[in-house]
């Protein structure tokens, strides 16, 4: 059991494994073509996964770093607002990572029904509110276009949340359970 705010060396090996899904997986999107600049994206899940597993640290710097990275490769510049957004919404996710259970072989369908709760209240506070908030704040933006685009980026991170990320949650776990059983 480690102590409360230390980093170990598992949670640096899954910072660096996380980071890197995340950016790889930017350039898979899915566009919104009826919003500009909003794209349906499945790093949210390996987001939403690290984040109920290894805790709020470390998905909280996945988050960040992760979005930082991948703003600046695949588009020049970075969009602090989002990644701000992105790294609060792993963080709030991460916020349960006990009550999931997932490393040790919990997560059933009780976890599954309160990850998808949680996910969803996190993309929603995320989302609709700090992300929109912060673009019109650091970047002057357009409330009608930033709150539009929030409400779509939302809706899309919660499908992909919900669905990739309880599948990658629940495999983890039943694999987990099956080691601790193994090892029994």
């Amino acid at each position: 059991m480690r102590m409360k705010g230390k980093i170990n060396a598992k949670d640096i090996i899954a910072i660096a494994i996380g980071t890197v899904l995340f950016v790889a997986l930017t350039n898979i999107q899915i566009p919104m073509e009826s919003v500009q600049d909003t794209t349906l994206q499945p790093r949210i899940a390996i987001l939403a996964f690290f984040s109920a597993t290894f805790g709020s640290v470390v998905g909280a710097v996945i988050g960040f770093v992760g979005h930082a990275v991948s703003d600046a490769f695949f588009h020049g510049s970075i969009w602090w607002s989002w990644v701000i957004a992105e790294a609060f919404f792993a963080a709030l996710i991460g916020m349960w990572a006990k009550k999931f259970a997932v490393s040790e072989g919990g997560f059933d369908a009780k976890e599954f029904v309160l990850f998808n709760m949680v996910q969803v209240c996190a993309n929603a506070v995320s989302w609709i509110i700090l992300a929109p908030l912060l673009d019109i704040v650091f970047y002057r933006e357009s409330p009608s276009i930033v709150f539009e685009q929030g409400t779509w980026a939302f809706l899309g991170n919660v499908i992909i949340a919900g669905i990739l990320g309880t599948i990658l949650l629940a495999g983890y776990s039943f694999y987990q359970r099956s080691d601790i059983n193994k090892n029994q």
